[in-house]
């Protein structure tokens, strides 16, 4: 078993150019994301590899666990990160006002309110990622027995990277819609520099959706959410999967080598 470090992981990402400082508002977001994606796939293949090792769960429902973990972990430590990303895509800050903003908050707020979202981050992400990772090893597994022998394996991780994350991204939109809900109530209340009093749960805010606009009002923005989480599941895990396979390689010759 070769160890994913989240050095390793990053390699299979392109390097940030020096200078990050100097980088548009607009890439600033996309390098954010960077050690999250690190994280995740590191800590998802290792808790996969423990559980089926030390026979926790059952080889089916490791996916799901270890997805769903390995995104609980990802998101409690990257959540200040995805804090300054909502206020650059939002309020269009510079860095020296982003600073500012991190500043203030903390002052008003103590170091919590660096985690503020955490709640809605997580029941959006950590069920995605459950799904996604249970419906992906069972397509991928699928797919398997189905193909030819012309047919790459990063071919079949493209496919079932997309179906399974259609799948996810569309039984998980209600608490996507929450989120963006209150992303953009908040960032109304800091733009006219008012403190909410009180942040309602999620729970109540998905009742004040249905009772508001039905249930149709839970799944708004479906086609936007599937256009996107498709083509980046599918080229995230294929490009992963590949990544995986070059190290394994560049590993074993290397051994065979010494």
């Amino acid at each position: 078993m070769v160890f994913w470090s989240p050095c390793t992981c990053a390699q299979m990402v392109p390097a940030v150019p020096p200078g990050f400082k100097t980088l548009p508002a607009s890439l600033a977001p996309w390098v954010m994301t960077v050690p999250a994606t690190a994280i995740y796939f590191t800590a998802y293949d290792q808790l996969k590899a423990f559980l089926c090792g030390r026979a926790l769960t059952s080889e089916l429902y490791a996916p799901m666990v270890a997805g769903a973990l390995a995104r609980l972990g990802t998101v409690t430590v990257i959540s200040p990160l995805e804090l300054m990303r909502t206020k650059l895509q939002a309020q269009h800050v510079s860095y020296r006002e982003l600073g500012a903003c991190v500043r203030t908050a903390v002052a008003q707020g103590g170091w919590r309110s660096l985690w503020l979202g955490w709640g809605p981050t997580a029941l959006r992400d950590v069920p995605f990622s459950a799904l996604y990772w249970f419906n992906y090893e069972l397509v991928k597994r699928w797919l398997n027995g189905l193909r030819p022998k012309d047919q790459t394996s990063v071919g079949m991780s493209f496919v079932a990277g997309g179906i399974s994350g259609t799948v996810a991204a569309v039984l998980t939109l209600p608490f996507d819609v929450v989120k963006t809900q209150r992303q953009v109530a908040l960032g109304a209340m800091e733009a006219v520099r008012v403190t909410p009093l009180h942040v309602d749960s999620t729970w109540l805010l998905l009742r004040r959706i249905r009772a508001e606009s039905g249930t149709r009002g839970l799944f708004a923005g479906f086609l936007p959410r599937i256009i996107k989480a498709a083509p980046s599941c599918a080229i995230m895990i294929s490009t992963y999967e590949f990544g995986k396979s070059f190290f394994q390689r560049l590993n074993q010759d290397r051994l065979l080598g010494a």
